[in-house]
Parts: C-alpha cells; structure tokens; sequence
C-alpha cells in the first residue's frame, strides 16, 4: 500500500495543530502581559510585587518566584526551542539548502538591521549599550497569534516562513545569549557540564531512546551551568540538541517515525505555551507607568529599541527578501507579494518573550535601564502588532463567499 497520502496527511495535520497552539497561546500571552501592566498600575500593585518577589525554595536555592521564573522555567522554554530547531534542521522546513536559504538570510538581516539602529541611538552610553541585541528577537507566538485575527485570509506561506523566520532568530538569539551574555566564567563548573553534555551524547550514539536519562543528566546540567557563569537556560538548548530524533538507518519511513524527541516536544508545548510563557510575561510585564513623560519615550535607550523593532525588523527582513528574489535566489512564498511580504516584516517586529528575557540579561544589575528596555520592548511590539494587522487586513485578498 502507498503510504505517501498518509504521510502527507500527517505532516499537514502536525503543521496545522501546531499553528493552532502557538496562535492561541500569543493571544494568551497578550492577555497576561496585560494583566501585568494593568496589575502594576493600579492598587493591585503591591500584591503584584509581593507575588513576583515571594520566595520559593530554601538554602542555596531560596529564590523568588520571578527568578524561578526566568532561570528555571525558561531553561524548558529553551528546551522545547531547541528541540524544534533541531526537528526542523534534520526533518523539516530547514532540512534542505533550498528551505533554508530565505528565513536563515531573513533572519540573520532582521537581526543585524534592529541592532544597527539600536547602536545608532546608544553608541555613546556602553551601559546602555549592553542591551543592543534586545531588538533583535520575534516571538513567534504572538506573531501568529496576530495572524490568526486575519482568519483564512492568511497564506500558508506566510506563516510558514513567519514561523521559519522566528525559529532561525531563536538559533541566533541563543548564540548571542551564550557568546555575550555571560559573566565570570567558571572553568571547573564549565568543565562539570561538558562532560554531562558528553555523557547525553554518548546515549544520543548508543540509540538510547528512553527519556529519562537524558532529561534526569539535563536537570544536572542545569545545575552545573547555573554555576559556571553562562546563563542555566543554555543547559535547555543542550539537552534538546541531544534527545533522538528520527533514524535514517532503520526501516521505518523517518516522515512516520515518531521519535523520541517529537514525544517531548509533543507533551511540552502546552505547558510551555499555556503555563511558563503567560507567567514570565506576566512577571517580566508588569512596568509601572506613573511618572513616565515624553521625554522618557524618547530617550536612547527605548527608542533605540522600539525603532529597532518597528523599523529594523521588516527593513532587515523585507529587504534580504527582495535582493533574494531579485538575484532569482529564492522567490517569495505562494499566496504572497512585496505588500504581503512587507506585513510580514512588520509582525517580524513583535519581540516580547524573547526581548524581554535579553533585557533581563542585559540590564540585570541596572534596573532604571531594565525599565527602560521594558518600555521600549512593549511599546516597539505593540506598534508593530497593530501597524502588522492594519496593513496585512487591508493588503490581503478577502476570501471569496
């Protein structure tokens, strides 16, 4: 019997669920970053402040609920990003040149142009400069959450490569995390997880595939990152790098083989999408708006943001588009013009999750700073959200009936 039609079918309804989940949970995320800000601006401020403060744990691990949050819960964010990464490079949109080529080129422009313009504003200050890749991120479920607004009108295309885009700028955005945003490296500790590391790749090459040696050495690597300098959420990407994927060597068709690593990423995306992303968002959000002027919108550092996001996004992104097309490299996606494209560019814009948790990094001991970047990062997501909606609601065919 040809198995092509079922495997067709599968892959169309594993695409469809997860475009499904992740535009549910960017409509979520919004909802909880909303609550944040309207809990940090009302008499529900203090309670606020005491739940993202309230202390969890003891002895060396007695930290609040927001550092939890940050260091531990999103290290399995980190987990399931990596886990996708990897299924897209060894079986999905990035496993091929041809596949690859456009979102890796797009992403890497959408990075480097938001960066350019932030250290246009900020190449004075290097305090402030320690935030330069906070515009340089897309948070790939409020980005389809927005798209889902639009309904049937969206092209398949466009959240393929949206989605394509946001998983090539999460592979950067975790380079960048481990190359510049670490601090008092600890060789003996770094050494410690190495070989953890190399423990989980030895099992990788065994064909071990039951989960739980791998996730019981990945809470150990946790441990020992958490010590080393380099911040714990990087043991997440690890980990997800090595859990078995499919194998090209046995005789199950790899389109069908349900791996150990799709398993995981199967049974961790709802809590992700539904649990730990709502709650960084709503601790990460809350920015209390009193006393905020004009002036302070306008300072370096959230403008250089914000202008990072809702310009140098879709100029980064839409531009390496066109020369691609232009150089008849790679054509832009069926169901999609320039107009398209550039709607694309602009929901590109939408950092959050990810912004935040670079400013976090960034301004860790700078809390005016880490303000400043809050407010740039929600005001440069918003803009790009609603500017991304508008122009997409007016530029794409309405469906006909």
């Amino acid at each position: 019997m040809n198995a092509f039609p079922t495997v067709i079918a599968r892959a169309q309804h594993m695409l469809g669920e997860f475009f499904r989940l992740e535009s549910s949970a960017g409509i979520v995320l919004v909802l909880a970053a909303a609550l944040a800000l309207a809990c940090a601006n009302t008499p529900l401020a203090e309670g606020y402040l005491l739940i993202r403060d309230a202390p969890l744990g003891s002895g060396g691990l007695a930290h609040s609920l927001h550092w939890w949050t940050n260091d531990a819960l999103m290290a399995v964010f980190f987990l399931l990003v990596s886990l996708e990464i990897k299924r897209e490079v060894v079986s999905g949109q990035l496993s091929s040149r041809a596949q690859l080529l456009q979102p890796v080129i797009c992403a890497c422009a959408g990075v480097a142009a938001p960066a350019l313009i932030f250290y246009g504003f900020n190449h004075g200050n290097g305090e402030t400069l320690r935030g330069w890749a906070i515009p340089t991120a897309t948070d790939i479920a409020f980005s389809l959450g927005m798209l889902a607004l639009l309904g049937k009108r969206v092209p398949l295309g466009m959240k393929v490569l949206l989605s394509t885009i946001a998983v090539a700028d999460d592979l950067i955005a975790i380079v960048i995390i481990a190359v510049f945003y670490s601090h008092e490296l600890r060789a003996g500790m770094l050494l410690a997880a190495l070989g953890v590391a190399l423990l989980m790749y030895g099992l990788n090459r065994s064909k071990v595939r039951a989960l739980t040696p791998y996730l019981l050495l990945g809470l150990l690597l946790w441990a020992l990152v958490l010590r080393s300098g380099v911040h714990a959420t990087l043991a997440g990407v690890v980990t997800g790098m090595m859990i078995p994927h499919v194998d090209p060597h046995n005789a199950i068709d790899d389109a069908v083989e349900h791996s150990p690593l799709e398993t995981l990423e199967h049974a961790l995306h709802p809590w992700v999408a539904w649990a730990i992303l709502p709650l960084f968002a709503f601790l990460n959000a809350g920015l209390a708006l009193d006393g905020i002027r004009m002036a302070d919108l306008t300072a370096a550092l959230p403008a250089g943001i914000a202008l990072g996001l809702i310009v140098g996004k879709p100029v980064g992104i839409v531009g390496a588009a066109v020369l691609l097309r232009a150089f008849k490299i790679a054509r832009f996606p069926d169901g999609m013009d320039l107009r398209a494209m550039l709607g694309l560019g602009l929901l590109c814009g939408i950092g959050f999750t990810m912004s935040l948790f670079v400013g976090s990094l960034a301004y860790a001991r700078l809390p005016l700073d880490y303000t400043e970047s809050v407010l740039g990062v929600l005001g440069g997501s918003m803009v790009s959200a609603v500017l991304g909606l508008v122009w997409l609601h007016w530029v794409l065919p309405r469906p006909r009936g």
